[in-house]
């Protein structure tokens, strides 16, 4: 050997001679089952291809791949074995010329072959599918970075490559074995996969998704999952959102599918962005949700008329598409939480536009439909991690959030709460506040309190009596239950944490004042129960709120009243049962006074004449929920009275309020035509002004010339010219 070696370094023009006659050779032996031979002639080939690099050696390659063909065509495992090891030794190997006619298809085919091998005998079978495994991969070092060769990335090799691939990793699921070809398989997956350049992403994951169809492997969830984790741990991160993209379209593909199929891949989904270290899915985020939320919709759908396709059997079950709407819910959150604060919020607004609001977005389907998609979507932005988020969200999301909380479904209206809480909550204290409770010291609580920022006191400025107004409202809803009581008191507690400067506090003072009140008037709209729980709610809160300001009279007031209300808080929290029988002669000595409170917090520097107006809640705000955008701008422009103070703003909504409750209605019903008839003048005048009289060829009209009379814009003559 060592001879012939050095001959052929000394003499390189007879590579191609000695590789012809070492494959006459070989064939001859192969032919005559002359096996000790056969390995003496590719033992040769084998050391004079690793120790020749001349310009010659493309003829000589071309002999060796057709004795490796020999041996890979032949029944024996020992010589496909034997042919697989040289031609794995040949891809190692890295040449100095190109080959411009060298093909490797029948490589791929014939180790794809090998990796399906059902040889009867296991441990020989194990052995011819590991080097079919190992062949692979040699095809794939030799190939992938040599632009000359066939492209392995084409549809017709992956093909074929990554089902055979599959094909063992599955092996490893199903019964575990000492040698396991899955290790080798999982390496050689990996090593294909981080080798993918952007443009060759989509046709090494076509066949995996191409794959787990073909053998109904999404409903049992963890191959599927162990996959894409394996891919998405190979591939560069930058090219991430390229494999989420082809789920989403595969999930989109699968619509009609089962609900099983659905959600394994929506579970798949999940996982890999949980695994997406680089925080985005890509140019397009909001095709992600809209995809998902579109899966949402038709689960719903599928849930109530029970088939998935109404031209097909394919029937489905409402627990299977529960199953499956709580996965995209969970999915949702997954990608959601991987953006930054800014793209999270658009996320969350453009949930929020999904959501049929009456008065708002029209509804969807029928009611039953209708609410279903309301609590889906709720869910969905309970998922997302909206903490520091609140002062970044516009008006758009906040109002049709907040007229949920006026919604008849309990359900609803407690989501609702939750969402307002977690965008509140920046500290993680909500968990601190989930009793409805009246505690004597809250520094046990350990609180985690922060000075408001500048950002806070604006945005409670600006938002911050719709918050009052629908907490208060909220209280009013007689379906109310324990956890919606529950929701309202973290909800004030964390806005006094989290938000409240000293116009805040006062604020949310007359509120509280203002909600012992309307458990006092014993309106026919709410239950004993109700009252009883609102009366918890002022007690538990009032018993916080004081123990903040740090003001030791105002604290001494609401301890001594509080005494009175704690076994009802301790009733409210545990269970029905506790509750009085009435709530007659609740009066004096066991009901907060808004004049003692007054009084204490006026002599430590809070708004006294602020405290001594009721809280009544703000009607104008209906005007943001039933009239269309521009007529309410109309109505904003032509409201506009000049200065006025905030004394007489006060006395004029209370009288407002008071003509509404105690006038007949017909005056009620000449006050408004008068109003419209304002409203109609006001409009002619606007739409006067916008109407000019044509331009003068001549400009200016001459001296004592009657002006022309003023000529609408539909109605003016213009040349033919100027007229398309």
């Amino acid at each position: 050997m060592e001879k012939l070696t050095f001959y052929a370094l000394s003499a390189p023009e007879k590579l191609d001679r000695i590789g012809a006659y070492l494959s006459e050779r070989l064939s001859r032996d192969v032919a005559r089952n002359r096996y000790g031979y056969v390995c003496i002639a590719m033992e040769a080939l084998d050391q004079l291809l690793m120790a020749c690099h001349c310009q010659s050696i493309n003829l000589f390659v071309e002999s060796f791949l057709t004795m490796v063909r020999k041996l890979l065509e032949a029944d024996k495992p020992n010589l496909q074995i034997l042919g697989t090891n040289s031609f794995v030794k040949f891809a190692n190997i890295e040449e100095d010329t190109a080959s411009y006619h060298r093909s490797y298809d029948f490589f791929v085919s014939r180790f794809s072959e090998m990796c399906h091998s059902s040889y009867e005998d296991p441990d020989v079978r194990t052995r011819i599918r590991m080097a079919g495994i190992r062949g692979l991969q040699g095809v794939v070092r030799k190939t992938v970075n040599d632009e000359l060769q066939a492209n392995i990335w084409d549809p017709q090799h992956m093909d074929q490559i990554v089902p055979s691939l599959l094909f063992n990793l599955q092996v490893h699921v199903e019964r575990c074995v000492c040698e396991s070809p899955a290790e080798l398989t999982e390496r050689c997956f990996r090593e294909l996969l981080g080798r993918a350049a952007y443009g060759n992403i989509k046709n090494a994951v076509k066949p995996v998704l191409m794959h787990l169809d073909n053998h109904s492997l999404w409903e049992g969830k963890s191959f599927a999952v162990r996959c894409f984790r394996i891919i998405m741990y190979s591939i560069q991160s930058q090219h991430s959102h390229l494999v989420i993209q082809q789920l989403l379209g595969h999930l989109d593909a699968n619509s009609k599918s089962s609900a099983t199929v659905r959600s394994g891949i929506v579970e798949v989904l999940s996982d890999s962005a949980v695994i997406e270290a680089s925080g985005s899915v890509g140019p397009t985020v909001l095709e992600v949700f809209n995809t998902l939320l579109k899966q949402l919709r038709l689960s719903v759908d599928y849930e109530l008329t029970g088939s998935c396709d109404p031209y097909d059997s394919n029937k489905t079950t409402t627990d299977q598409e529960k199953q499956l709407q709580e996965a995209v819910i969970k999915t949702i959150g997954s990608f959601a939480n991987t953006l930054p604060i800014y793209q999270r919020s658009e996320v969350m607004l453009f949930i929020m536009g999904k959501i049929p609001i009456p008065g708002i977005y029209p509804a969807l389907g029928s009611p039953n439909t209708g609410r279903m998609i309301q609590v889906m979507l709720l869910k969905s932005l309970l998922q997302v991690n909206s903490s520091n988020m609140l002062t970044a969200l516009p008006s758009s999301f906040l109002e049709p959030l907040l007229s949920c909380t006026l919604m008849e479904d309990p359900d609803i209206r407690l989501l609702v709460l939750s969402i307002l809480i977690s965008l509140i909550d920046r500290h993680q204290n909500t968990h601190k506040f989930t009793l409805l409770s009246i505690l004597s010291d809250i520094s046990v609580l350990k609180l985690k309190v922060e000075k408001c920022s500048r950002q806070d006191n604006l945005f409670m400025k600006k938002h911050g009596h719709r918050l009052y107004r629908h907490i208060f409202l909220a209280c009013l809803e007689e379906n109310s239950g324990r956890s919606h009581y529950e929701a309202l008191f973290t909800l004030l507690a964390l806005l006094s944490v989290e938000l409240a400067n000293e116009e805040v506090v006062v604020d949310l003072i007359r509120l509280a004042l203002a909600l012992q009140d309307l458990a006092l008037a014993n309106d026919e709209r709410l239950s004993l129960y109700n009252r009883c729980a609102v009366h918890a709610l002022c007690a538990a809160y009032l018993s916080l709120i004081s123990q903040l300001t740090t003001v030791p009279a105002f604290c001494q007031h609401i301890h001594e009243v509080g005494l009175c209300w704690r076994p009802l808080a301790v009733a409210h929290s545990t269970q029905r049962a506790g509750i009085p029988a009435s709530l007659e002669g609740v009066e004096g000595a066991v009901l907060f006074q808004q004049c003692k409170i007054t009084e204490v917090l006026g002599g430590s520097g809070y708004n006294i004449e602020r405290l001594n107006t009721p809280f009544t809640p703000q009607i104008t705000d209906s005007l943001y929920l039933t009239v269309p955008p521009c007529l309410l701008f109309l109505y904003l422009f032509l409201s506009v009275d000049n200065a006025n103070d905030e004394e007489q703003e006060k006395e004029k909504r209370r009288l407002l309020v008071e003509r509404f409750q105690t006038a007949p209605f017909e005056d009620l019903a000449a006050h408004c035509g008068a109003k419209s008839s304002l409203l109609q003048s006001k409009l002619d005048q606007i739409f006067e002004l916008t109407i000019r009289p044509p331009p003068s060829p001549s400009g200016s009209a001459s001296q004592g010339q009657t002006p022309s009379r003023s000529v609408p814009v539909y109605e003016m003559k213009f040349p033919d010219l100027c007229v398309y």
